[in-house]
């Protein structure tokens, strides 16, 4: 429809100015390098955190100016030391990995980024987050990289027509007061957030409900929103849910999210911790929700309504094989005290219809049934979790395993296959299984148990003060 003309031949309605037709809406959650683009040259954006997740599961990389990237880097990629992907929680160089030491001078490697995970993130004003994928110098992936690893499982899984779906849930404890302060006082005397059991309360404290608020607000605004937020047994305990999506996304946002908690609880005063047994009688999980899919249609029942066929080969997979990949989700010395009869971590490779003693519970009904995997704890790094259980998965569907009775009581009874209840066992497991090997690849399966014996190397040698308490008097 045509406006009406002025005398003077110009349109009654006020033109909007030229600086309004061109300035953008404030960008919200992902982004594209075009909108990236426009963001940046309206100066809502000035730097870029360009992230290798490492080995642990936490963003490796630097900050780059926002217009030097779009000119130098969205196109093409960064250098970063290799022992970014070879080197312990403290980020000590080490001898003894194959894809960079002390004999090969701690060579770069290359860090494509993946600009379908480039986000806004809230908690750091005006700047953007964008993962990497780590090459070698003649451009092939890195096999031991953790998004490499999960994206190979994937894409044997389609090799059978099958995607899954995943969605993940976590556990974390927060402590008033800041890391800085739990280190002046050697980590005693912690205070949780929360004081009592609080377990699917809906009263929670001020300052717990301001954490928690600030926290949904800025994963929105990332492109995170969550499902809920529980607060959980233990004093200080919180657990977080994410709707279901593509897995590899899945774990890139969870990456995002634990940057997210951390950066959040510090300003506020915190220290949040994704230990897995932060304390004696105190286990935090990271729970995979996982689905098969065909074509957009899930595949875990059949016509019946009962377990499909891929359902239950998956689920016998799970159990015939997890207990040989703890290394992958139980990754140090602490993951192994959350596993103990009655803590709702599981002990024994298992499976049940909705039974929380079980390492693999079945849960949901409709295209909402899926596998909730219930090994991992918090402080697995979730690509490696997830690696884990499509590995498992693989094997399962591969070999036609069937699962046997599902568990209808206590699963922690004594006759079951036990998971591993040490580190050391779980590496021993792991190096020496025909199974991971297969599916993982001889050169993965030495980089990660290398990884695991530094840990046990590291503890051998350190005394603990649980070791001065019981034996100082006494020996």
């Amino acid at each position: 429809m045509n406006r009406p003309a002025t005398s003077d031949g110009r349109d009654d309605a006020r033109p909007a100015t030229p600086s309004r037709q061109r300035e953008p809406r404030p960008a919200v959650g992902r982004l594209t390098v075009d909108q990236l683009r426009e963001q940046v040259a309206a100066g809502r954006i000035d730097t870029v955190l360009l992230a290798l997740p490492d080995l642990q599961g936490r963003l490796k990389g630097k900050r780059y100016g926002a217009q030097h990237f779009l000119d130098r880097l969205a196109a093409g990629d960064a250098d970063m030391c290799a022992y970014v992907l070879a080197t312990d929680v403290d980020m000590t160089p080490a001898d003894g990995f194959a894809l960079t030491s002390w004999a090969t001078g701690y060579q770069d490697l290359r860090v494509a980024p993946a600009i379908e995970t480039l986000r806004l993130t809230p908690w750091m004003p005006r700047s953007v987050l964008v993962l990497g994928d780590a090459l070698d110098h003649d451009g092939a992936p890195v096999e031991v990289a953790p998004r490499r690893m999960l994206r190979r499982q994937l894409a044997r899984l389609a090799r059978h027509g099958l995607d899954v779906m995943a969605g993940l849930e976590t556990e974390f404890v927060v402590y008033r007061g800041t890391y800085e302060q739990a280190a002046e006082t050697g980590y005693q005397g912690l205070r949780p957030l929360t004081g009592e059991n609080l377990d699917y309360a809906l009263d929670h404290p001020p300052g717990a409900d301001r954490f928690f608020r600030r926290l949904q607000t800025a994963l929105a605004g990332a492109g995170l929103p969550v499902e809920a937020v529980k607060t959980e047994s233990a004093p200080g305990q919180v657990e977080v849910t994410f709707p279901y999506g593509e897995a590899l996304a899945a774990c890139d946002g969870h990456l995002a999210f634990k940057h997210a908690v951390r950066t959040i609880g510090s300003r506020a005063g915190l220290a949040p911790t994704f230990m897995a047994a932060p304390e004696t009688g105190v286990g935090s999980g990271l729970h995979l929700h996982l689905s098969l899919w065909r074509d957009d249609v899930s595949g875990m029942s059949g016509p019946d309504g009962t377990l499909s066929a891929p359902a239950r080969h998956a689920i016998a997979g799970l159990l015939d094989v997890l207990p040989q990949l703890g290394v992958l989700y139980a990754p140090n010395i602490n993951s192994y005290k959350r596993y103990a009869p009655g803590s709702f971590a599981p002990t024994t490779a298992s499976w049940g219809h909705d039974n929380r003693t079980c390492a693999v519970r079945v849960v949901g009904h409709g295209d909402g049934r899926r596998l909730e995997v219930r090994v991992p704890g918090a402080d697995a790094n979730p690509y490696l979790a997830l690696t884990a259980a499509v590995a498992a998965i693989n094997h399962g569907i591969e070999q036609g395993l069937e699962p046997g009775p599902a568990e209808t009581a206590d699963a922690y009874r004594e006759g079951t296959t036990p998971l591993p209840r040490t580190l050391h066992q779980a590496m021993i497991a792991f190096r020496h299984s025909p199974t991971v090997r297969e599916a993982l690849g001889a050169d993965v399966v030495e980089h990660y148990a290398h990884l695991a014996q530094l840990e046990l190397d590291h503890h051998h040698r350190t005394v603990t003060d649980a070791e001065r308490r019981r034996w100082l008097a006494r020996a």
